[in-house]
């Protein structure tokens, strides 16, 4: 029998990736861009399949060879429908994704949120294996979740679930309107980290930030967090602490609720600060979830990296084409 050739595609934030895998998901060929998602979903649209066909190219195969693909977006999407229904962080809502591929490479496209994507992955090839139950958490530009049970991405009747960083806290933020809850996701992503760093740095307190990026937020990215963390920089460390902290109050409400066997961490800022990480998260859980749920609870590491979108993604296209 041929081989089943398949592309993986992760739609990020800042940028875009793809990857040609054989049957069993080795990497023939890949490529990357930035996603430019200012420049508007249509013009985003054209820059998949271009990204896809220079994937393409690389591998040495033309999208006639594809046999499935699968694409991890960051925000809701229609599992049935193939529609990215909203993605915050790029400003795209309602975008045709799997029609748009179809017409453009005649290849019927499996569109998934970007971190379901990656926890299936993990689930089936990285960290998670052996879980009955895979719980995934990356903090990004935003906070990620997704779960993983017996197999199945855990869903809605036809969208995809687990937006853990839209969980409203009690609390205050200069975000939205005035008599609005914080957002997970403004205390826990990169972005809500950047912020509070920059504003430290304006203080003083953060003198190798304020060196290496400045206040400029887009700059001060995972590590940069991490190299003034390393310099002994405490009102840096404090500030990812709390950050943790919090994220751990959203992940207890998920552990209450789902009780998942293992808790898989990614995303630049983990890649970065894995211990920091497990550390606070662990204190967090125990603090706040119901003991008897929280004390079994394995909390471990991604190991895919920034392949885990795509290999997720690719995966389940191939599993949904059987």
């Amino acid at each position: 029998m041929a081989s089943k050739y398949s592309i993986g595609f992760d739609l990020g934030g800042t940028k875009m990736f793809a990857v040609v895998f054989d049957s069993k998901l080795k990497e023939l060929g890949s490529a990357r861009v930035p996603t430019d998602g200012h420049k508007g979903q249509k013009d985003g649209l054209r820059r998949i399949v271009a990204t896809a066909e220079d994937a393409l190219k690389s591998a040495g195969l033309k999208a006639k060879d594809i046999d499935a693909f699968g694409i991890g977006c960051p925000g809701v999407v229609d599992f049935e429908k193939g529609v990215l229904c909203g993605a915050t962080n790029l400003g795209w809502g309602d975008v045709e994704v799997a029609r748009y591929i179809k017409s453009k490479l005649g290849v019927k496209a499996a569109v998934l949120n970007d971190v379901d994507a990656g926890t299936y992955a993990e689930y089936a090839m990285g960290a998670g294996r052996g879980a009955r139950s895979l719980l995934g958490i990356f903090p990004g530009t935003g906070v990620g979740g997704g779960f993983v049970y017996e197999g199945k991405i855990l869903r809605g009747k036809s969208a995809s679930c687990m937006e853990i960083g839209n969980l409203r806290l009690a609390g205050t933020t200069l975000e939205g309107k005035a008599d609005e809850p914080v957002r997970l996701e403004a205390l826990a992503g990169r972005l809500g980290v950047a912020a509070a760093c920059a504003t430290e740095a304006a203080r003083g307190g953060a003198p190798s930030i304020m060196e290496l990026a400045g206040t400029d937020i887009k700059a001060i990215k995972s590590g940069v967090i991490k190299k003034a963390i390393d310099g002994g920089e405490r009102a840096v460390e404090r500030i990812m602490q709390r950050s943790i902290a919090y994220l751990g109050l959203g992940v207890s409400a998920v552990v209450d609720l789902l009780a998942p066997d293992m808790i898989v961490l990614g995303g630049g800022l983990v890649e970065k600060m894995p211990q920091i990480y497990i550390d606070g998260l662990r204190e967090s859980i125990k603090k706040n979830a119901s003991p008897a749920l929280a004390d079994g609870v394995e909390i471990v590491v991604a190991e895919l990296g920034d392949h885990a979108v795509a290999i997720g993604a690719a995966a389940y296209a191939l599993r949904q084409g059987r």
